[in-house]
C-alpha cells in the first residue's frame, strides 16, 4: 500500500490544531484548575530566606525563574521548582528573559530593592518588592514614579495589610468604639542582628556558593566579612534601615492606612549611642502629624529593643497578667473614650474595657473594608486585569514607606526633622545627599535616574 507523503505545512498546521485544544478555558477544566495559558511566568530575585516564602506564596503560577546570588540559599527553591531558570544576577535574567517574564518578585536584602525593582518596572514588568519598598527616600520615590510611569501591577510584601485584623482594627476606630483617637505607640523586641557596632577590620573569604560583588550589587566596595551576610545586613545603613525599617512596615500600619496619616510635621528620635554605619542598639521616635480633616492632631511613637509602653490604668497589675500581652511587638490605640491594643499585623484588637469588648464580640461593628485573600493573591489579581493590589506602590506602600524614612532618617543623624506635611520636604536642617540619593557602584544602573 503506497504511503501518501505529508507536506511540511499540512504537519504544522496539523499540530497547532491539536495544540490547540489542549489550551482550554478555565471553566472548561472545573473547579480550582487553572489554565496553562492563564498563569504568570514570575521570575523571582532572591529566593532564600523571607524569598523563598515569597516563591511559594507564587507557585500556583508558572515559576519561570530563580535569582540568587548565594546557590545554598536557594538550594530550596531549586530543588522544589527544578524546570526554573536558575541565574545569580538578575541583571542577566531580565536582559535574557524579558520577553518571557510577566511578573517579578524582589526579595533581596534593602539595598538592592530599588535597583532590581526599577528595572523590572522599566520593562514593563509587574513587580513585588518586599518590605520596606527602599532603602533611602530617594529610592521609595524612585519606585513610585516608576510604577506611575509603567502603568502595571505592584504590591509591597507588608502581608499584615492584607490581614483580616487590620481591618477590623480600623472598624472599631471607626465606630468609636475608644473616641478619638490620640496617639497610637507601637513596640517590637527586635533587633535579633547586630546593631551600634563599627566596621570590623578583619577580611574572610566569601562562602563558595556566594557571589559577593553581586551581593553589594549597588551599594560601596568592602570586603566580605559574616558581620554582612546572609542575615546580619539589617543593622548597616548601607544595606539596611535597621529595626524600624524592618518592622515598622508591618506595626506602623494600621494607623498610617486607618488615621490617614501621610507625613509627620516633626520626627524626634531619642537612642542609644550612635555610630556612624550601623543603626543604634535601641531607639524611641516620635512622629507628630498635624490635624488632617475632621481628625485632630496624632502621635506615632515608635520603640524598639523592647523598651515597652508603660502598664495602662486599665490593665490588672499582678504576675499573672502580663504587659505587654505580646513582648514580640504590638500597638496599643489611646483614644478619649478607651484604649486598644493589636500585634505585629494588627492581629486580634482587644478593647481594654472588658464590658465594651464584650459588645463588641457580641455586636462586631459592620465590615466596611473587604477583606483580602492575602497579599499575593492581591498581586496576581491585579496582574491579571484585577483591582490594584492594596499596597501598590504610588498609591499606597510608596508614601507609608517615605514616612517610615523619615524616622530612619531622624535615627541616624540623631536630629529631630522638622518635615513639611504636605511634600516630605526636611526644613530645618541640611541631609547629606547620599541618605538620600546614594550612588550607585559603576556598573548598576541608578534606581533614580
Amino acid at each position: 500500500m503506497a504511503r501518501k507523503r505529508i507536506t511540511r505545512r499540512t504537519f504544522v498546521g496539523d499540530v497547532a490544531t491539536a495544540t490547540a485544544f489542549t489550551i482550554v478555558p478555565r471553566h472548561v477544566l472545573g473547579r480550582g484548575w487553572v489554565a496553562p495559558s492563564d498563569k504568570l511566568n514570575v521570575a523571582c530575585i532572591g529566593v532564600g530566606g523571607m524569598g523563598r516564602s515569597d516563591v511559594k506564596g507564587m507557585e500556583g503560577e508558572n515559576i519561570y525563574a530563580l535569582c540568587d546570588v548565594d546557590w545554598k540559599m536557594a538550594l530550596d527553591a531549586f530543588q522544589t521548582y527544578p524546570k526554573a531558570k536558575r541565574f545569580k544576577d538578575y541583571r542577566e535574567m531580565l536582559d535574557k528573559e524579558a520577553k518571557n517574564i510577566d511578573a517579578v518578585t524582589v526579595s533581596t536584602p534593602d539595598h538592592s530593592h530599588a535597583a532590581a525593582g526599577t528595572l523590572a518596572l522599566r520593562l514593563g514588568k509587574h513587580t513585588y518588592v518586599q518590605k520596606p519598598l527602599a532603602r533611602t527616600l530617594g529610592e521609595v520615590r524612585a519606585l513610585e514614579a516608576a510604577a506611575k510611569k509603567a502603568k502595571v501591577a505592584t504590591q509591597m510584601g507588608n502581608q499584615g495589610h492584607a490581614h483580616e485584623g487590620t481591618r477590623v482594627l480600623r472598624e472599631l476606630v471607626e465606630a468609636g468604639t475608644i473616641g478619638t483617637v490620640k496617639e497610637v505607640r507601637c513596640w517590637t523586641n527586635r533587633p535579633w542582628w547586630p546593631q551600634a557596632i563599627e566596621r570590623p577590620l578583619e577580611e574572610f573569604y566569601a562562602p563558595a556558593t556566594l557571589d559577593w560583588n553581586l551581593w553589594l550589587g549597588p551599594a560601596p566596595e568592602r570586603p566580605y566579612n559574616p558581620a554582612y551576610a546572609p542575615f546580619k545586613w539589617r543593622g548597616w545603613w548601607d544595606f539596611g534601615t535597621g529595626t524600624l525599617g524592618d518592622m515598622a512596615c508591618h506595626i506602623l500600619d494600621a494607623a498610617f492606612w486607618t488615621l490617614d496619616l501621610g507625613f509627620p510635621s516633626r520626627v524626634e528620635p531619642e537612642s542609644s549611642p550612635l555610630f556612624k554605619e550601623t543603626a543604634p542598639a535601641g531607639s524611641r521616635i516620635t512622629f507628630t502629624f498635624p490635624a488632617k480633616g475632621a481628625r485632630p492632631e496624632v502621635k506615632l511613637v515608635w520603640s524598639d529593643n523592647s523598651l515597652y509602653p508603660a502598664r495602662p490604668p486599665e490593665v490588672a497589675a499582678g504576675e499573672d497578667v502580663a504587659w505587654p500581652p505580646d513582648t514580640g511587638g504590638g500597638q496599643l490605640w489611646i483614644g478619649t473614650d478607651g484604649k486598644l491594643v493589636a500585634g505585629t499585623y494588627g492581629d486580634n484588637p482587644t478593647l481594654l474595657d472588658p464590658a465594651k469588648q464584650a459588645e463588641v464580640t457580641a455586636h462586631p461593628p459592620a465590615k466596611k473594608y473587604p477583606r483580602s485573600a492575602g497579599v499575593y493573591a492581591e498581586w496576581i489579581a491585579a496582574c491579571k486585569g484585577g483591582p490594584p493590589a492594596n499596597s501598590a506602590f504610588d498609591a499606597y506602600s510608596g508614601p507609608f514607606t517615605e514616612m517610615v524614612m523619615l524616622g530612619c532618617l531622624a535615627v541616624r543623624m540623631g536630629r529631630t526633622l522638622e518635615v513639611n506635611p504636605a511634600t516630605g520636604q526636611i526644613t530645618n536642617v541640611p541631609v547629606p545627599a547620599e541618605y538620600i540619593t546614594p550612588t550607585y557602584r559603576t556598573g548598576w544602573s541608578s534606581a533614580v535616574t
